[in-house]
């Protein structure tokens, strides 16, 4: 297939939130560029990729992920037996759109099997914190929870054997770099100097959307919390929406622990947000109080403009996020790249960790020693939420750059 020279990217992404939540300033800041920008995903995203200025395409309305496989574990093994099944037709849907780039997550492996089918550059979006393929690699062939299905296995044979695909496995998920760009989704003091070798050619974008874009999104009011009192710690506490197929039991272990104590203290008010993950009356009523509130979902960008401390798994989103708004955070990681990333949030004094063991148990004296210690050294950790901020806005304002290196490789 020969490719065409026009100024036409082809988006990719799978049906996780906090992965196209990433996509999003790189589709909106593409297209205030003149690019046309064709994003294939879920069909949840359709307004956000409107309001991006994307041309909207329904990914899996035409080839369902639970066809393509609906066993297969980790989940994201089953996005690259979704590849392997239906590369050439969406390649075939792809081309009409007359694209010059792919642009995908690491973890939407479709997009790179269109990209090598179409002759055409890719760009990389690093999915978490120092995700090194070499490293995460050996841990999911070691972890106890993988779980693979006959479609899968052949998804794998089928990439290597017709797709230009020779390293593919179950986890190429984590293995997708390209070599034309890999957008970094932190600001580059989060990854060191030795770090950035796995991810090379490398360009630091953030995973905030413009700040035009989150200006809007503040209203002037308080919508969570109803009138300000300087008296009330006002605590938000989420653990994101992807710890609840592995880690449910210890997730809602941790709330529990964190509600009891929080409806026993004083001048406390509390939100929990579950991720849209639902769960069953009688842990629900464990959790509700007279200080704790649950809601199944929030804006989080609003809510983070009302809290006094975040109570976190320590997700990429979610921490970049607080740190734009300054807010501190108490780390709670479950998996995956959360603990590193805790572990960083700690050491630039961002962060205080609830347990010195990850996932570990907690008791109520732990979360009020861990509060105490968030009053002592609040003028600390707010010094360095202002320091960090600062690199938040730096990488965004550094983004008109990334993106002129994206246009050089379409044209």
């Amino acid at each position: 297939m020969t490719r065409i020279s026009q100024r036409s990217v082809a988006f990719f992404c799978m049906p996780e939130s906090g992965h196209f939540n990433r996509l999003q300033s790189l589709i909106s800041g593409l297209t205030r560029r003149g690019i046309a920008a064709h994003v294939f995903t879920h069909r949840k995203f359709e307004p956000q990729v409107a309001r991006a200025g994307g041309i909207f395409f329904d990914l899996f309305a035409k080839y369902p992920l639970e066809q393509a496989d609906d066993t297969s574990f980790p989940v994201p093994c089953r996005f690259v037996s979704f590849a392997g099944r239906y590369a050439k037709q969406i390649c075939r849907d792809v081309e009409k759109t007359r694209p010059s780039m792919v642009i995908h997550d690491t973890f939407t492996v479709i997009g790179r099997v269109v990209a090598t089918l179409l002759g055409i550059p890719r760009v990389n979006i690093c999915d978490g914190h120092n995700v090194d393929p070499t490293r995460f690699l050996a841990l999911l062939k070691e972890d106890p929870r993988v779980k693979l299905s006959a479609k899968c296995l052949r998804a794998v044979e089928e990439l290597r054997e017709s797709y230009g695909m020779p390293d593919a496995s179950p986890f190429s998920y984590v293995s997708s770099i390209s070599p034309h760009l890999n957008i970094y989704c932190e600001p580059p003091e989060f990854l060191e100097e030795c770090d950035r070798k796995a991810f090379e050619p490398i360009a630091f974008y953030g995973s905030l959307p413009f700040p035009d874009e989150m200006q809007s999104n503040n209203q002037g009011n308080r919508m969570y919390f109803g009138a300000d009192s300087a008296d009330t710690l006002k605590v938000y506490v989420s653990f994101g929406t992807v710890i609840w197929r592995s880690y449910a039991t210890s997730a809602l272990r941790a709330l529990t622990t964190l509600a009891e104590t929080f409806n026993h203290m004083e001048n406390v008010q509390a939100i929990i947000s579950l991720g849209a993950t639902k769960i069953s009356n009688e842990a629900l009523a464990a959790l509700v109080g007279p200080n704790v509130s649950v809601q199944s979902y929030v804006d989080q960008l609003r809510m983070l403009q009302e809290v006094d401390v975040f109570f976190t798994h320590q997700g990429m989103n979610s921490t970049h996020e607080a740190i734009f708004h300054r807010v501190p955070m108490v780390s709670y990681p479950f998996f995956w790249d959360q603990p590193a990333l805790a572990e960083k949030c700690q050491q630039f004094g961002l962060a205080i960790p609830l347990t010195d063991s990850l996932r570990g148990e907690f008791s109520g004296d732990d979360v009020r020693a861990t509060l105490t210690r968030l009053a002592a050294e609040r003028e600390s950790i707010r010094a360095a939420l202002a320091r960090a901020h600062e690199w938040e806005i730096a990488v965004i304002e550094n983004r008109a750059t990334v993106l002129k290196r994206i246009e050089n490789l379409i044209q």
